[in-house]
């Protein structure tokens, strides 16, 4: 399943409006949750639009939990009318998220992902953070670009949290952060041995299994992404 947090506007309006027909048929058909939706190609010829946007607006609202696919058996609405219709009410009016708040986000969820991954962590989950936090290092002293180096290490992190719903998410933040990524702003004035150790620090956090140590070095890697955030408030 294809989603994004940051759709194309055009795509957006469109979405939306597949969406908003959705709902108001099944406002129309006065459906309750656990009845089953239309079918795809009904709702293609009723709305004059192709199927693969009834697809992906049906996309939208399974992975906000309103609507159910089940194999064989089509669509379900997964909560009752009342509840639908407000939940797509803010699904529609959704805007964009800022960089300021991808980040924000990001740096909440890490905080607690990582004290569950040094409680959580195998040997196996160890193995991989030791491979991706290697190949951070040799990038970074390298003078190449290390963006992906260090998000393989932090989803290492997440994958040792054991917590699907944090894994999904950080799959989400990723990618828009990234492509909004400033590093030279961000990152001024950082040495290279001073962020590998933050890095390692974390790594060393999470072998030892000490939660709270974790969180705290975790908290101190973010400490200037937390600061550029302060200075570019409201911009």
């Amino acid at each position: 399943m294809k989603i994004s947090l940051i759709d194309q506007q055009a795509n957006k309006i469109l979405q939306n409006e597949v969406i908003s027909k959705i709902r108001d048929l099944i406002n129309k058909r006065n459906l309750e949750r656990g009845d089953k939706l239309p079918s795809e190609r009904m709702m293609s010829e009723k709305f004059e639009v192709k199927r693969n946007h009834i697809r992906e607006a049906i996309r939208k609202l399974e992975f906000y939990g309103v609507v159910k696919s089940v194999s064989q058996s089509g669509t379900m609405l997964a909560i009752g009318l009342t509840g639908f219709n407000g939940m797509v009410d803010e699904i529609i009016s959704l805007n964009a998220p800022s960089f300021q708040e991808l980040v924000e986000t990001r740096i909440s969820l890490e905080l607690e992902m990582v004290g569950l991954a040094a409680q959580r962590r195998t040997d196996d989950d160890l193995d991989k953070l030791k491979d991706a936090l290697e190949a951070f290092k040799v990038k970074l002293t390298n003078g190449e670009s290390y963006l992906e180096e260090d998000l393989l290490f932090h989803l290492a992190i997440a994958k040792a949290s054991k917590n699907g719903t944090m894994i999904s998410l950080m799959l989400l933040l990723i990618p828009p952060i990234l492509s909004k990524y400033d590093r030279d702003n961000v990152c001024e004035g950082d040495e290279v041995q001073a962020e590998i150790k933050k890095h390692e620090d974390v790594y060393l956090a999470i072998e030892s299994k000490d939660a709270a140590h974790a969180t705290k070095m975790m908290n101190k890697h973010f400490f200037k992404l937390s600061q550029y955030l302060e200075r570019t408030k409201g911009e």
